[in-house]
């Protein structure tokens, strides 16, 4: 069984921007976690902040929600 969160965000980029991925279509790109938040918003998910650590909502690849490129 492959059963994998609805939302995925990828690593970040040099730039600092995440991919976003909702049911395997990509959304946008993150630049921080309030855009993560945004994306669930506009897609019906949960959005309280407790959200963003629920393994079953969103897989995290490369860092977790608070790992950003953009602070260099």
């Amino acid at each position: 069984m492959d059963e994998h969160p609805p939302v995925v965000v990828l690593p970040p980029s040099p730039d600092g921007g995440r991919q976003v991925t909702i049911h395997g279509e990509r959304v946008g790109t993150a630049y921080s976690l309030f855009d993560v938040l945004e994306f669930l918003h506009r897609a019906g998910l949960p959005t309280e902040d407790r959200a963003i650590d629920d393994p079953e909502l969103i897989e995290w690849r490369g860092g977790g929600p608070y790992d950003w490129n953009n602070t260099a």
